[in-house]
């Protein structure tokens, strides 16, 4: 196998098109202060929870309705976590972690495709958060939003399931029938 080239050997417009990759940075940060109005927004609701229990008696449903509420919070923030650090190490540049002690454990195998199937399970998750709350406060809903969110949430399933089969099948296949290509070919 080769050595790669140096970045500083690129000719110009490979190199160009290799650094531009450097533009998702600010999405990245972006999405970091989208994460601190996620804490924001708990506190918010946990300080609410604490001051609905303190001051009237509060029912078991409104209490359940605002921890989903919190937990669907955590799963958005953990949404958030995974593709900005999954991201940007991926995508953007390496963040040089390995003997870290807070690493996280699926940090060391991320890929474009693990990242793209652990998104979407954490979709269904956040989903299922959505749809536990709406059938608990079903009266509020009519039959129609009930029947559309429960099909939205089977679609976000099925979706996951082709994302991670596709994986599965692209993970099986030997690299160079991947690329296209056979080294074989040639002897």
């Amino acid at each position: 196998m080769q050595n790669p080239k140096p970045v500083s050997a690129l000719g110009p417009l490979p190199r160009w098109i290799f650094m531009s990759r450097w533009l998702q940075a600010p999405l990245y940060l972006g999405l970091i202060v989208a994460q601190g109005v996620y804490v924001w927004q708990f506190w918010t609701e946990l300080v609410h929870l604490i001051g609905m229990i303190t001051v009237k008696n509060i029912s078991e449903t409104e209490i359940m309705l605002i921890v989903l509420g919190l937990i669907d919070v955590v799963m958005i923030s953990n949404l958030l976590v995974m593709v900005i650090v999954g991201g940007w190490e991926t995508f953007v540049s390496r963040l040089e972690l390995q003997n870290h002690p807070d690493q996280p454990e699926w940090l060391s195998h991320v890929n474009a495709g693990v990242l793209k199937v652990k998104l979407a399970t954490a979709i269904i998750g956040i989903s299922s958060i959505h749809l536990l709350k709406s059938f608990i406060n079903a009266a509020q809903y009519d039959e129609k939003t009930l029947l559309w969110q429960t099909m939205i949430h089977l679609t976000f399933v099925v979706s996951a399931l082709a994302i991670a089969y596709t994986e599965k099948i692209t993970q099986s296949t030997p690299r160079s029938h991947r690329a296209g290509t056979d080294p074989h070919a040639g002897r």
